[in-house]
């Protein structure tokens, strides 16, 4: 793989990717983050307490929507027909945190890693939009790609 930072041209400016040769490809991301919280902050989101309602099930919606318009988002990215996206919320107790994770696929010529990091930023920084009245120290860390398979490039796995 390249080191070369592909969004420049040889005069250094920005430009978008020429992805009109590439192959297209069966493309697979996987994305995870987390937001930690106050205990009684948890507490309410596992219990369904919230008052502005079911915290987890909007975040699902608001990390969808996310990953459907990162090209909106990010200047540089293609716009790209996903053909799935499945987002996991998981309470860790142990910690006081909501893990997120996200998996985006597409049939495409260019992956999806943005879109599967977009859909987990979203979905918890939705989480802090929907608790900020309870917890305004809520922190979101750990924010990365897990895992990508297709294209030329081949497959990524975290820690290999």
């Amino acid at each position: 793989m390249s080191n070369a930072l592909t969004h420049f041209d040889s005069a250094g400016q920005a430009h978008m990717v020429d992805i009109a040769d590439k192959k297209s490809t069966h493309r697979i991301a996987v994305a995870t983050g987390a937001i930690r919280m106050l205990p009684k902050t948890l507490a309410m989101i596992a219990g369904g307490s919230a008052g502005k309602g079911d915290v987890l099930g909007i975040a699902r919606i608001a990390a969808i929507q996310g990953a459907k318009r990162t090209s909106e988002l990010i200047p540089l990215c293609h716009p790209i027909a996903i053909t799935r996206i499945a987002v996991d919320f998981q309470i860790r107790d142990a910690d006081a945190a909501v893990a997120c994770t996200a998996r985006v696929e597409c049939n495409g010529k260019t992956g999806v890693e943005m879109e599967a990091l977009t859909a987990v930023q979203v979905g918890l920084l939705t989480i802090y939009d929907m608790c900020k009245a309870a917890d305004r120290g809520m922190v979101i860390d750990g924010v990365r790609l897990l895992e990508k398979h297709g294209g030329k490039s081949g497959s990524f796995i975290a820690g290999d």
